[in-house]
């Protein structure tokens, strides 16, 4: 089996519950000053530094979680290779956009990792 290779993708999402979500939101836009990405609406994100830092409304939630994109070089190797090792796949978690290649995997501590070969534009 051929070992693919990754890297951090540059997109963060932070899911925020209902009740947190305007704080949180408040908190980079008029706190921290972050310029806001306004080409994404409804989405709400903000640059931070070479990253987009994307805030996500979830009603289900009852505390905050923080997704990370990991991009690849070949995506059918790292579903396999990422399978072989133990890593829990959940695609179920969110649903990618029509035609979007790429998977929803969990690392250990329950972070939430989308994995795709080109970083997404949303």
């Amino acid at each position: 089996m051929t070992t693919p290779t990754y890297r951090a993708g540059r997109n963060i999402a932070i899911k925020v519950p209902p009740h947190q979500y305007e704080a949180t939101l408040r908190f980079y836009r008029d706190v921290l000053g972050l310029e806001a990405l306004e080409d994404q609406a409804p989405s709400v994100g903000f640059r931070f530094g070479a990253n987009n830092l994307w805030i996500d409304r979830v009603p289900a939630l009852s505390q905050a979680e923080t997704w990370l994109e990991i991009v690849t070089d070949d995506l059918a190797a790292a579903a396999a290779h990422l399978a072989a090792e133990g890593v829990v796949r959940c695609d179920e978690i969110e649903p990618l956009p029509p035609g979007f290649e790429g998977f929803w995997v969990s690392s250990p501590a329950a972070i939430v990792h989308l994995v795709c070969e080109t970083s997404a534009s949303w």
